[in-house]
């Protein structure tokens, strides 16, 4: 049975899924059982290009009636999937943008551990301390895997990856590069025992960017926007970065600054 022939059409904002498509939005958790919502065109393409397994497509009857690029989607959906249509108010409400682009699903969310990571010869990590931004998060994802780096680990009060936003800022990556939640503390010490030199960010002091070496195993810390890392991670690390830059800025995006580390990073790799 192709996916046309699956395709049910529902009415009730009520309907299970839609409540969990709701909520899951809503709240930027997980559903029950371990799903993620996304949204939109793209997004959709990078989670099937990604090969994700998919609990359940919802399109609303205007996308599907326009035939336009949601509706195309139709024929990559693997028969595990449930397929729904529903009217566009109820498609509307249960998303989470003002200008819904008629396709939303629950993803099967999928993480990988640190060990997974340092498998990788001289891994480049980036780990998120305490970072805030879903838009910032989603950047650092898209340029870690631009960069190469070998996963992403998620500490303490840093927002989730499956917000939203989060996803559609990393465009993609976030089905890609290997991530992982972990307690901060404990993956310092692992990270040390394995010999991962563990390199700080600053806004104003540290070693200039185009001094410092990331060509041996390294981890690097982005703590939060306002307030940074935290003193007690500070005293663990074996150095400090620092972004020269204009005295009339006092700061840069942590997403940006993040990028910028990580392709120098990269260029020093190329030249190894």
């Amino acid at each position: 049975m192709d996916a046309q022939d699956r395709l049910r059409h529902v009415s009730s904002r009520q309907h299970p899924l839609i409540k969990e498509l709701r909520a899951a939005f809503a709240h930027s958790e997980l559903t029950p059982d371990g799903h993620c919502a996304i949204e939109g065109v793209r997004m959709l393409e990078e989670a099937l290009r990604a090969g994700l397994r998919m609990r359940a497509i919802v399109f609303s009857e205007t996308a599907l009636k326009a035939g336009d690029r949601a509706a195309k989607l139709l024929p990559q959906i693997g028969g595990h999937t449930e397929i729904l249509a529903v009217p566009q108010d109820v498609f509307a409400g249960a998303v989470a943008t003002e200008t819904p682009q008629g396709v939303a699903a629950l993803v099967k969310w999928k993480e990988s551990s640190l060990d997974d990571m340092l498998r990788t010869e001289k891994p480049l990590l980036v780990v998120a301390a305490g970072l805030q931004d879903p838009g910032n998060l989603g950047t650092i994802f898209r340029s870690a895997e631009a960069f190469g780096a070998a996963g992403l680990l998620l500490a303490e009060k840093t927002v989730r990856p499956y917000n939203a936003k989060a996803v559609r800022a990393s465009a993609g990556s976030v089905f890609r590069l290997p991530m992982a939640t972990i307690d901060l503390a404990k993956t310092i010490s692992a990270l040390r025992e394995r010999g991962i030199r563990l390199v700080a960010t600053s806004s104003h002091k540290g070693t200039p960017l185009d001094q410092a070496d990331f060509r041996a195993g390294t981890a690097v810390f982005i703590g939060n926007e306002g307030a940074g890392l935290p003193k007690q991670t500070l005293s663990e690390m074996d150095a400090t970065i620092m972004i020269p830059h204009s005295e009339r800025v006092e700061s840069l995006n942590a997403g940006i600054a993040a990028s910028i580390v990580l392709y120098e990073a990269a260029r020093q790799r190329r030249k190894t």
